[in-house]
């Protein structure tokens, strides 16, 4: 059991700090944004629930997801022009608080890649930082599925690319923040997991977590201490 204490030192100290993308850095359930946009919300907000309380398979759930929601790459684009995620209060001055102390941030996500771009821009970080699943389309824009050899397309797939950051960079410390069963899954091969509640609870993390926060100031404060 490591202490609060310690667990603020790894926080402070970490090579690099990988985040969550839907209900941590951004306020809403991408997936979910873009169900109701194509007007099949109620279903799949429903299996977005039981996947990330862990109750189901992540594959197999982001797999019958889509086959509901079936978005072309017009619906996708539209979708970021017309209602584009909101960042979550806090977390832009929290990343470039850790940039300017040379702490590499990367986004780690299960949603798709072209909506985590998105906010990575918003946040200054590079695109060779995010980690997400990629939406297929066949040449006239229809949904022709997704890539399934992405690592965050599974259960475990987070800690995967963790892994991969720690043998690429030879990181030392790196911290996993998020809301969700597959961040704190993550831990290890991550060095700490920060449970995030600013934007929805999800009660096994809440129970689960060593560090547990429900905004971003308190990550703010212990970097000014």
């Amino acid at each position: 059991m490591v202490s609060h204490s310690e667990l603020r030192n790894l926080f402070c100290s970490a090579d690099a700090v990988c985040f969550d993308v839907d209900s941590t850095v951004i306020q809403e359930e991408g997936i979910d944004e873009l169900a109701k946009f194509c007007g099949v919300e109620d279903a799949v907000s429903e299996m977005t629930r039981q996947a990330m309380g862990g109750a189901v398979p992540f594959k197999a759930a982001l797999t019958q997801r889509l086959a509901l929601i079936q978005p072309s790459r017009e619906q996708v684009q539209r979708l970021l022009a017309e209602h584009p995620p909101h960042l979550t209060p806090g977390i832009r001055e929290l990343v470039s608080r850790l940039q300017e102390r040379n702490v590499q941030v990367f986004l780690i996500s299960g949603g798709f890649r072209s909506i985590v771009e998105h906010v990575a821009s918003k946040l200054n970080i590079p695109s060779t930082n995010v980690f997400a699943n990629r939406l297929k389309f066949y040449f006239n824009g229809e949904y022709a599925g997704f890539d399934e050899t992405q690592p965050t397309a599974e259960s475990g797939g987070k800690g995967k690319v963790i892994k991969f950051l720690k043998e690429k960079f030879h990181f030392k410390k790196i911290i996993m923040v998020g809301d969700g069963a597959t961040d704190m899954e993550a831990c290890p091969p991550a060095d700490a997991f920060i449970g995030f509640g600013g934007n929805v609870i999800r009660q096994q993390v809440k129970d689960n977590a060593e560090w547990y926060i429900t905004d971003f100031v308190e990550l703010l404060g212990a970097l000014e201490e």
